[in-house]
């Protein structure tokens, strides 16, 4: 059988997929740059007239982080990354909530409300325990205390 991821989340980023995957990997430990692909030299090898300026410049970054393959695609400011879509990170326990929540604010990300944070990309995070479902289910004030909370304090549910 096939142990392929089968669906690869694309993230358009403004002309830095890069820099934007390094940092990722940067805090995603067990991270790993997978392809670099560059657009074409030439008009022969398929650039467009209106990519002239992006000739031999990187294209898409592919990397990997807690076992899930994502493609950074170099392109421009017309999206932006918002809410609707976030990545879910199950911690083990308060110190590795900690360490994603301080590491993706950290250089100009943003706090939000119920374990979720835009890092300095844009991209939205949350950041919350791995047992989620047994604290919802075993502790009936624990969706009101999670409404109230921005990052996750464990000992306050």
């Amino acid at each position: 059988m096939d142990n392929k991821q089968k669906i690869i989340p694309n993230l358009w980023f403004d002309g830095n997929a890069e820099e934007a995957a390094l940092y990722y990997l940067s805090i995603f430990r067990d991270g790993k740059l997978i392809n670099t692909t560059y657009y074409p030299m030439t008009e022969a090898e398929g650039l467009a007239d209106f990519q002239k300026d992006l000739a031999g410049k990187i294209l898409t970054v592919e990397f990997e982080i807690l076992n899930t393959r994502f493609i950074g695609i170099n392109a421009d400011s017309e999206f932006k990354f918002n809410e609707s879509v976030s990545f879910m990170i199950p911690c083990k326990d308060q110190a590795e909530i900690d360490y994603y929540w301080d590491s993706l604010i950290a250089e100009g990300g943003e706090e939000s409300v119920c374990g979720w944070l835009k890092d300095k990309y844009g991209l939205s995070w949350q950041v919350c325990p791995a047992n989620w479902d047994d604290v919802l289910s075993k502790k009936p004030d624990a969706f009101r205390k999670m409404m109230g909370m921005k990052k996750f304090i464990i000992a306050d549910f």
